[in-house]
């Protein structure tokens, strides 16, 4: 019971202080989602974005762009906000170049990182990651890692990804398939994650 409880207060701490820390924004009605609605050109793409701690190594958030019929980011009891961004159980609408780089810069700090992978897909493969994505309901706090990878499991191709609750495993299983690459994103303002949203928010309205 020790060691259960060890992990789990470890599994907290690490998701309050990356970004995985469930603080629900209100649903957006179906209008504010077709005004929004993006899709970045060229292939059909999935995108992991893994917040590490520059202290430890250890992984603090977990997400998902998918680049489909529309580009959305799956942010599993994600911190992310912008006035710009309609969100709704967990996904985040029209990602724009300009909302992507407020995204990655919003989470990367003097104490984090961000790793950013991506891996070419299938239409199919994409549609069904989106489809998987918007039909999930919202995620409990400490899970953001779990239940990206479940979500991935769910999809022809990613059956053997790593079930995990830690994002930087996550991170190593999905950069294991072939064709992933891999860009690490620094910044060294602020450790406080509000104020680096804040930043970004004000950015976007600008």
């Amino acid at each position: 019971m020790r060691i259960v409880t060890s992990v789990a207060a470890s599994l907290v701490a690490l998701t309050i202080l990356g970004g995985c820390s469930s603080q629900p924004q209100p649903n957006a009605t179906d209008a504010t989602l077709a005004a929004v609605a993006y899709r970045a050109p060229g292939p059909a793409t999935l995108t992991l974005y893994t917040m590490v701690s520059n202290r430890t190594g250890q992984g603090g958030h977990t997400s998902l762009m998918i680049n489909a019929s529309q580009r959305v980011i799956f942010d599993p009891a994600g911190s992310f906000y912008a006035d710009v961004v309609p969100e709704r159980d967990d996904v985040l609408y029209g990602i724009t170049p300009g909302v992507e780089k407020a995204y990655r810069s919003g989470h990367a700090r003097s104490t984090f990182h961000v790793v950013i992978q991506t891996l070419e897909v299938t239409p199919e493969q994409a549609e069904l990651a989106y489809q998987l994505a918007v039909s999930n309901g919202r995620v409990p706090g400490v899970f953001c890692a779990k239940s990206t990878a479940t979500l991935l499991a769910r999809i022809p191709g990613f059956e053997q990804i790593d079930q995990t609750f830690y994002p930087v495993k996550l991170s190593e299983s999905f950069g294991a398939f072939p064709g992933a690459v891999t860009e690490t994103y620094y910044e060294n303002d602020s450790e406080d994650l509000q104020q680096g949203l804040a930043q970004g928010n004000a950015a976007l309205n600008g």
